[in-house]
């Protein structure tokens, strides 16, 4: 009877302490955010880059760092093999170089046509101005002779000159008829269709413009070519970007953590060959409702290293709401009291001193 007495006695306390514990879990909160929320420690974390060579392939042949090693950035960490862009550069530059040779023949051509063209075209003006010259003196001859005709006709009538001298007059006329249609021709072939105002300075020659057109029509052929030499430095450019890319460079200050590509590999695109541990350094606490209130993105907030004591200054990058252990667990033990808690997150200043693996303190009178 004593030890079932002692036994009921033992189970009672048992009872009353579980009942105990459990209404202070359920009042206070004992789960890792509701402890955070008390002591507002956080651990300073390294955000870790994944380097990869962009957009690039090929053979691994360098590798110019070593894990643990601290970088700057800008410093060659890996090279890939150029051999083939280094082809594909000198390729192009050399048919760039041909077009360039053709343009400037093309252009040198162009200017010579034209020049030949203005040459022509004056020579044609003057050989129109030496054509009526020589239609004029043409003109004066057959009048002369006409007159020497009708005049020889009119004797010839009366009986006062032999019939000899009347034929050597009509003859005289019809050759000078001749000259005048001959260099009325000249003038018409020189002319090429031309009208002929008068002034031949500002007469329009069609054979003349006709050959303007033909050289001017040579400027579209360059220009093709033009077109072509952009289109390969263009590729040109496309090309030497290719081949920088085949050069990875740190792309911040950072330590080396973990290689993960070796020489002789082959490296496929956009895949991490190198884990950089960044100098950009983060904690993590947590906060009531009440105080999350009080704080803001971009606000400045200051802890404590707990191994030296020294004040750490950084600055708020976001605020979000935490899940409870009820919502980790997906239950709802401790009904929505979980809910009041906020995770703020700290990237400590540049300058500051830290190690990833610290622990930061954030005191309540630190807080707004």
């Amino acid at each position: 009877m004593i030890w079932r007495r002692k036994a009921m006695h033992m189970g009672i306390f048992f009872i009353i302490v579980l009942i105990a514990g459990g209404i202070l879990l359920l009042y206070k909160g004992n789960d890792a955010v509701a402890q955070g929320i008390i002591k507002k420690d956080g651990i300073v974390t390294a955000e870790q880059v994944k380097v990869s060579f962009q957009s690039v392939s090929g053979k691994l042949i360098r590798e110019a760092v070593k894990e643990s090693q601290e970088v700057k950035a800008g410093d060659i960490l890996m090279e890939l093999d150029s051999t083939d862009v280094d082809l594909d550069i000198a390729k192009t530059r050399a048919q760039i170089a041909q077009l360039d040779a053709q343009i400037q023949s093309m252009e040198g051509s162009i200017q010579i046509g034209f020049a030949q063209t203005n040459t022509t075209e004056q020579e044609s003006r003057r050989q129109i101005d030496q054509q009526r010259a020589a239609i004029d003196s043409a003109a004066a001859t057959l009048v002369n002779a006409q007159r020497d005709y009708d005049r020889k006709m009119a004797l010839y009538s009366q009986g006062a000159i032999a019939k000899s001298d009347m034929d050597d007059s009509e003859a005289a006329l019809s050759v000078a008829q001749a000259a005048m249609n001959q260099q009325q021709e000249g003038l018409a072939k020189l002319l090429g269709g031309a009208v002929d105002t008068g002034d031949t300075n500002t007469m329009v020659l069609p054979q003349i413009e006709e050959q303007r057109q033909t050289v001017a029509n040579k400027g579209h052929d360059r220009e093709s070519l033009v077109q072509q030499r952009n289109q390969l430095r263009v590729q040109l450019q496309q090309l030497e970007v290719q081949k920088d890319r085949l050069t990875l460079r740190a792309p911040e200050d950072g330590k080396i953590l973990k290689l993960l590509a070796k020489k002789g590999e082959m490296i496929q695109a956009d895949t991490p060959v190198i884990l950089l541990e960044s100098k950009r350094k983060y904690y993590d606490i947590y906060v009531s409702e009440k105080q999350a209130v009080r704080l803001h993105e971009g606000q400045d907030l200051s802890g404590t290293a707990i191994t030296d004591g020294h004040r750490v200054a950084g600055t708020i990058r976001f605020i979000t709401q935490a899940p409870g252990f009820a919502d980790l667990k997906g239950t709802r033990e401790k009904g929505q009291a979980d809910l009041t808690a906020f995770q703020i997150r700290v990237y400590t200043n540049p300058e500051e001193k830290v190690l990833p693996g610290q622990t930061i303190e954030v005191t309540d009178h630190e807080l707004p």
